[in-house]
């Protein structure tokens, strides 16, 4: 008998990968709310996580490590038709190439630190996330949810922004970056909280899952696991 796949974890799956694409593609523009400035990214990227802990908490680390993989590998899928579409003739009427040039094309430096941070912060997300829950014996999601952001936003901005603009920023310019982005993820992920809950507890309700995840691997590379 064929296995049915689940509508919800293909919607939660293709959300979280469309999230990054576009995170990626906006940060590009500084924006500025009540003083601080900020990546335009900063608006979608937090739910990323969101989502990374809606599917840690209902179908567990092995599915979320299966869609950290996907989503990253599309993610280079899209860097690399962008980089083609830039390098590609343009049309005599096409009149914005150094525009479209400029959004979609980042230095290797930048695309690099991305892609090493969105693997370290989403893996350590989904690993505190699937470790406290066995924990707190699946109570008090709340808790791990803003925990796992703390660890996982911590852990991307401290590599991205370490990788990305050592040597170009002063330290503790590059420290206040790192604070102010983590304080602001895990801000949103709290504000986020009320809908996120509703979310969890419908999905656990609807699919009739809620797995713990005893005596599996947390290799990330382990991806036949799932």
């Amino acid at each position: 008998m064929k296995k049915q796949v689940s509508v919800s974890f293909l919607i939660c799956g293709l959300l979280f990968t469309v999230c990054l694409l576009v995170a990626n593609i906006v940060a590009q523009k500084l924006i500025v709310i009540h003083g601080v400035e900020i990546t335009a990214g900063l608006l979608i990227f937090p739910i990323t996580y969101i989502i990374n802990d809606l599917i840690a908490e209902v179908w567990g680390y092995r599915k979320m490590r299966l869609i950290i993989w996907n989503g990253f590998l599309l993610n280079f899928f899209a860097v690399v038709v962008f980089r083609l579409s830039i390098w590609a003739p343009a049309s005599p009427h096409f009149l914005h190439q150094q525009a479209f040039a400029f959004v979609l094309k980042s230095t290797e430096r930048i695309v690099v630190a991305s892609f090493i941070a969105f693997l370290f912060g989403s893996f350590l997300n989904a690993y505190v996330m699937s470790k406290m829950k066995i924990m707190q014996h699946g109570r008090h999601f709340s808790v791990r949810a803003v925990a796992s952001t703390i660890v996982g936003e911590g852990a991307d901005s401290l590599v991205f922004f370490t990788i990305a603009f050592s040597g170009v920023l002063h330290h503790r310019a590059l420290l206040m970056l790192i604070i102010t982005q983590t304080v602001l993820k895990t801000a949103y992920e709290i504000l986020a909280l009320p809908l996120t809950n509703y979310v969890v507890n419908w999905v656990k309700k609807h699919e009739q899952t809620n797995v713990f995840d005893k005596e599996i691997s947390y290799n990330p590379f382990k991806i036949n696991d799932i």
